[in-house]
């Protein structure tokens, strides 16, 4: 059964009641709202900031007692679960153009990185321990990150799409995910989007990732490339799951409350009988509200929210 993305969206409306948004599941997500973290005010204390969560999450890797999935393999396993691609280049300005580019650099050595790893049964893989810390002695360059609300040049910038392409794939798998965090706000229109919104990674390392544990009885295999156009990744197994998956966005709206637009839905999993193609099963997943950092498109329905 075919597993792409699929998105259905509310009906159509132009008002709707703070209430009535609130039992959709409308929240201002924490971040818009909070006050200005103290790194915020104090951009001084930002590195050491980062230091002290990076040690907390040593020791916690240390303390954990899990089994990090770290081994190779150059022979592909026999079957394939899930396979995807995402394009490497988006219709930016020249400015932004040029840290898509480095982007591609940055995205070219991480998928090595991740490229051959095995998940044996009880391990677990972690997105910051495949690719380490991206540094510009490793070879990596200024692409573009999502930090604090806005895009802005930073070394490593971009690998968030092949975390973006990871869980995807593991999304259409037995696998666990233990760990995963997204961006606080929508930063680009959808155009030439393929997945639905809202499936996304946030990473930082060491201490933002994006995690899965392998709870069966089957080992999979992670392989990763970049070609000329796209971003590639497959997921295999020794053996084919029986179940397949099908992930989609549904109730998806734009609304308008207190002068800024926020786009809000839901991710939902159909798990699905390979023997009898019948429905054994679905899911929530996520129910995901972000700050919109554009105008949406002429057409584009959003709904104010009316006291």
């Amino acid at each position: 059964m075919a597993t792409r993305g699929v998105t259905r969206y509310v009906d159509t409306m132009t008002t709707m009641t703070l209430a009535d948004a609130a039992e959709r599941g409308f929240e201002i997500p924490a971040q818009v709202i909070a006050m200005p973290r103290l790194t915020q005010r104090l951009p001084a204390l930002y590195p050491l900031a980062v230091r002290v969560h990076r040690v907390r999450r040593r020791v916690q890797w240390l303390r954990s007692g899990t089994a990090w999935a770290t081994q190779r393999r150059t022979t592909p396993l026999p079957v394939r679960v899930k396979k995807h691609a995402s394009l490497l280049m988006r219709e930016l300005s020249e400015d932004e153009m040029v840290l898509q580019r480095n982007k591609v650099v940055n995205l070219r050595l991480a998928a090595a990185r991740v490229d051959g790893i095995v998940i044996r049964p009880g391990e677990s893989f972690s997105f910051n321990k495949a690719v380490g810390n991206c540094t510009r002695r490793k070879g990596y360059v200024e692409g573009m990150r999502l930090s604090n609300g806005a895009a802005r040049p930073g070394v490593g910038g971009g690998i968030c799409q092949l975390a973006n392409l990871l869980h995807w794939m593991f999304l259409h798998s037995p696998l666990t995910v233990v760990e995963r965090s997204e961006h606080s706000f929508d930063p680009f229109p959808d155009k030439g989007r393929v997945l639905p919104w809202g499936v996304g990674c946030s990473i930082v390392y060491n201490y933002v990732d994006l995690v899965v544990r392998n709870e069966t009885e089957h080992t999979f295999q992670l392989k990763t490339f970049v070609d000329e156009r796209h971003l590639r990744g497959e997921l295999l197994a020794d053996e084919l799951p029986e179940t397949s998956y099908k992930v989609e966005a549904r109730d998806e709206v734009f609304l308008r409350h207190g002068g800024s637009i926020y786009r809000k839905n839901e991710i939902w999993r159909t798990v699905i009988s390979r023997h009898t193609g019948n429905v054994v099963g679905e899911e929530l997943l996520k129910k995901n509200c972000a700050l919109v950092k554009y105008e949406p498109a002429d057409g584009a329905s959003v709904v104010d929210i009316v006291a």
